[in-house]
């Protein structure tokens, strides 16, 4: 992607370029969430200087603009806002990405939260001393959900919005970006950043930490630097938490199937796909003996659905919305 395709249409006064630490945040259409996000950022508790990148994803109505040049232009944050015209998941987290890199060449480290996300006081301290103490190449930390819906709070059980580990320390990968420190020079190794393949199904970030893993980064988990998502009534309903877990599914298939490159790994791959639904009939039974949700009792079949359907090319497209003209 070509840097001059981005239109700049906010930025703090007196921008400092040297600045070591970027927080980027894409966005689109949630001015309100997103205002709460950059709240949480203005008001983290460091000594650290940090900039924003934020990425506007919705070029018709760009409704996220407004709210980052209050926070810009009024000096409670510093930073920059661009306008990413190319509709998607990818393409929003890798212009932030790459406006970050190319705007900041003294930083080296790249911060990661959504705009339906809260961050919590400590959060960049903890992550960037994470980063700085164990020379990890990749820092995540657990995302947990704050539910519109008090009632809904038995759901935070549901594998849709439970953290992948719950102590600090070493781990093998991380799986979402919502909550995620990347190096500089992990961006040195690996290009694209984001696949775009996986645009408006998501799971670009599953797929770039997998191939992190398998160039040998190393990864480490902060179960302190806690965000909050917030989470409308809209995703805590059965049609929801189904349609995830077909997404999961077909992300899950399209990795493996990007990493089998030879004709014995695609026929292995072919017998992982018939041996899954089975396997997951019996994961289901074990979370039948401790949970008393349907939704989170199905969901390793529903998995395994959506597996089976990618395979033959049927998968949800959850990041392609419907245009709006003005």
């Amino acid at each position: 992607m070509s840097q001059a395709s981005l239109a700049t249409v906010a930025v703090s006064p007196g921008l400092d370029f040297s600045i070591g630490i970027v927080i980027c945040v894409p966005s689109f259409r949630r001015p309100h969430h997103l205002r709460r996000t950059l709240e949480s950022l203005a008001n983290q508790r460091t000594a650290r200087r940090f900039a924003v990148v934020i990425v506007e994803n919705d070029a018709v109505q760009c409704g996220s603009v407004p709210v980052a040049a209050e926070f810009l232009q009024g000096g409670r944050l510093q930073g920059l806002c661009v306008v990413e015209p190319r509709q998607g998941n990818c393409h929003a987290i890798n212009a932030a990405f790459e406006t970050a890199l190319a705007t900041f060449p003294a930083a080296t480290s790249f911060l990661m939260i959504d705009d339906d996300e809260i961050a919590s006081a400590g959060w960049l301290e903890l992550m960037v001393d994470a980063a700085e103490i164990t020379g990890a190449d990749l820092v995540g930390a657990p995302v947990l959900p704050s539910f519109d819906d008090h009632n809904k709070r038995g759901l935070s059980r549901h594998p849709a919005f439970l953290p992948a580990y719950d102590r600090s320390g070493p781990v093998p990968i991380i799986y979402g970006c919502g909550n995620c420190l990347i190096t500089r020079r992990v961006f040195a190794r690996l290009d694209p950043v984001f696949d775009l393949r996986f645009n408006f199904l998501g799971g670009g970030d599953t797929d770039f930490f997998t191939r992190c893993r398998r160039a040998g980064l190393r990864f480490e988990w902060v179960a302190e630097a806690v965000i909050l998502e917030t989470v409308p009534d809209s995703r805590t309903k059965p049609g929801w938490l189904a349609m995830r877990g077909l997404r999961i599914g077909a992300i899950n298939y399209h990795i493996e199937r990007n990493a089998a490159r030879t004709p014995w790994l695609r026929a292995k791959l072919l017998a992982k796909l018939f041996a899954r639904f089975p396997l997951s009939l019996f994961r289901a039974g074990l979370l039948a003996l401790t949970e008393r949700k349907v939704v989170i009792v199905m969901h390793p079949m529903i998995v395994a659905a959506g597996c089976a359907l990618a395979a033959v090319g049927l998968e949800p497209q959850p990041y392609k919305a419907s245009k709006i003209v003005s």
